[in-house]
């Protein structure tokens, strides 16, 4: 299928969450969601517009879980079609749809991204471990064989080697999918790393999943500061606050170089390779949720989904991976299974 030129990735601005224009008749579709997959929702529902006799379709966002939370409120005209999402749907959400009536949900996942750690363009440049931010960040940290209250002030005396900076950092707030990510893939490993883990065990008797939720429990002296806006939000305190880093998606870092600059982590420098090569340690599927009930009732609904999959979209040469999507390998498997509308079932 050839399309019209597509909505220019350079020109597209998406410091706003709605994509569509005030009028919001019903004869649209209607997602929410993750400020991560925003930008490429934001994409594809413009060029959608553009290539479609159908309206753009409205695109919000308002973080993973509230997205995937308002897919299952239920089925009718009154809720949304399509639940954007940085992190995998949980059995929970899966329970509270069915609990309302929504009994078939496609799992669509439209590629990968990473996790990225930045400051300040002018400032010392850090490269990282998990272990860092757990020692960093975490509520209680081993000292001297013993777990004490996080006694930390500045990045250099969590590892001598690191500059000499005050320790403040913006991570994503609970609703967002990153901060799931950031959770068990950064903090929860680093309890791991710097042997927290363990010592939390031997106090609580080998409760794994007590030691592990204790490891991801975040200090609450002004050092982590939840951000449950978008990453705009975030960009707007590290410009305020030049010690502090901000937690980010990687195509949100890569378009804004004129004011960031990148961490490594465990000695690896994000980008679409290092994740596309699974070398960068702290990377994520992208999905999106559809309400199979709405599929023939929403009009372009179906081609809205397909058109989002295309190789012309979200293909390595597409504007998703101009605008930073690293392209799911296993992209003609998602192709059949929206075209075959394949529902989920219970998760493993």
């Amino acid at each position: 299928m050839k399309f019209k030129t597509l909505v220019s990735v350079a020109a597209l601005s998406v410091a706003g969450t709605v994509v569509a224009g005030a009028a919001q008749a019903r004869d649209q579709i209607q997602i929410a969601g993750s400020s991560t997959v925003l930008p490429y929702a934001s994409i594809v529902a413009e060029a959608f517009g553009e290539n479609f006799e159908f309206p753009t379709p409205v695109v919000e966002s308002g973080g993973s879980g509230a997205g995937r939370k308002k897919l299952c409120e239920g089925v009718g005209e009154n809720t949304i079609d399509i639940a954007n999402s940085s992190s995998r749907i949980k059995q929970s959400d899966i329970d509270l749809c069915a609990k309302n009536g929504v009994a078939e949900i496609q799992e669509v996942r439209i590629g990968y991204d990473g996790i990225v750690f930045a400051s300040d363009i002018n400032g010392p440049a850090f490269a990282f471990t998990p272990a860092d931010w757990h020692k960093a960040l975490a509520a209680k940290v081993l000292v001297d064989g013993k777990l004490v209250d996080n006694p930390y002030k500045t990045w250099d005396q969590v590892r001598a080697d690191l500059p000499k900076q005050e320790i403040l950092a913006f991570v994503p707030g609970t609703k967002h999918g990153t901060r799931e990510v950031f959770d068990e893939k950064v903090i929860a490993d680093g309890c791991e790393e710097d042997g927290t883990f363990e010592a939390i065990m031997a106090e609580n008797g080998g409760d794994k999943k007590a030691a592990k939720k204790s490891c991801m429990d975040l200090r609450t002296d002004g050092v982590s500061v939840d951000i449950d806006g978008d990453y705009t939000e975030t960009l707007a305190r590290v410009d305020a606050n030049k010690n502090g880093f901000g937690v980010f998606g990687l195509s949100f870092y890569q378009n804004n170089t004129d004011k960031l600059q990148v961490a490594t982590m465990s000695g690896v420098t994000p980008s679409t390779e290092t994740i596309a090569s699974g070398e960068y340690p702290v990377s994520r599927p992208l999905f999106f949720y559809v309400k199979n009930a709405h599929l023939d009732v929403i009009p372009g609904m179906q081609e809205y989904i397909e058109f989002f999959v295309s190789d012309e979209m979200a293909g390595p040469d597409g504007p998703l991976a101009a605008y930073g999507l690293v392209s799911d390998p296993e992209l003609a498997k998602t192709q059949e299974m929206v075209k075959n509308r394949t529902p989920m079932g219970p998760l493993k």
